[in-house]
């Protein structure tokens, strides 16, 4: 038996999918109407990694999407920034010389995202290159293919090669939920990739469908929970693709704080992956259609 696979025994990973979906249907019945305040936007909003990965981004783009955030500070004074935003690697650079306010990171997705397919010396390679551009938060996708596969030795040792390239850098790994399908797969991939070096666990790239859903961070809740049972280590949750709405945030916000309690609910250990949502809770928090950022 492998170290992998020995981690895999110390958790229960056999989840039956009714089950889960039942338990966020409860969660959301119980908790919902109590956290749709304004209070819990407002930390949402604070919560998201401002996102633009289309093929179209360009350094003028991205410059005019930094310049947002920087904007924010000046008219919502009232309220805390986005967490961080979330660029292809060659945009790091970009983003750093054009960013003005310190709490706001810079996050990249790399190591051949969305799909993961490519060479590992390439995927361990960008990271380090993100890094050295100026990176605060680095974001790769899990083989996915290795993982249905059962490759879980190859897939982790990627994993931790890519942690090892990152150095400092907040470290997130993106389990692409919607291609695992099962609650039981979810469960594994969520405690292989948190032995692997995972600093958060993300839902997925936003690139496949389904994304983002209720009863895949539930799972992943569970895998952090039962990690910080046995080692007392936390480890983050990213929700992100499809999170558009403030009752999506209100439901993920329901979610994390019944699984894993208030502690968690800081930008440290919880985000949320969007772009469209930014200014969906920004108009639910100041009561007006807003279109802040790009």
């Amino acid at each position: 038996m492998d170290k992998y696979q020995e981690a895999l025994g110390k958790y229960d990973i056999n989840l039956n999918d009714e089950e889960i979906k039942a338990e966020v249907e409860q969660i959301v019945a119980d908790n919902f109407d109590a956290n749709n305040n304004a209070d819990v936007l407002k930390f949402s909003l604070g919560c998201i990694d401002l996102t633009t990965l289309n093929p179209t981004d360009n350094e003028e783009r991205v410059r005019l999407f930094t310049q947002k955030v920087n904007e924010f500070e000046e008219k919502y004074p009232e309220l805390d920034n986005v967490a961080s935003i979330c660029v292809y690697p060659n945009f790091a650079e970009v983003v750093n010389m054009n960013l003005d306010v310190s709490e706001v990171h810079t996050t990249v997705v790399a190591a051949g995202f969305p799909s993961s397919q490519t060479f590992n010396e390439i995927k361990v390679a960008e990271c380090a290159l993100a890094v050295a551009s100026g990176a605060d938060e680095v974001d790769i996708v899990i083989g996915v293919g290795q993982f249905l596969q059962g490759a879980y030795e190859e897939m982790c040792d990627t994993i931790s090669e890519c942690k090892a390239a990152c150095k400092d850098a907040i470290f997130k790994v993106i389990l692409e939920t919607g291609a695992l399908k099962t609650a039981s797969n979810i469960m594994k991939a969520s405690i292989l990739a948190i032995y692997s070096g995972a600093d958060f666990i993300k839902t997925s790239t936003g690139k496949l469908e389904p994304a983002a859903t209720p009863e895949a961070v539930l799972v992943m809740c569970k895998a952090a929970k039962a990690y910080y049972e046995q080692t007392g280590n936390k480890v983050g949750i990213k929700v992100a693709g499809g999170v558009r709405t403030p009752a999506d945030a209100v439901k993920y916000y329901c979610i994390v704080k019944s699984v894993l309690g208030e502690e968690w609910l800081t930008k440290d250990l919880y985000r949320i992956g969007a772009s469209s949502a930014a200014n969906n809770l920004l108009s639910a928090i100041v009561g007006e259609t807003v279109k802040h950022f790009l």
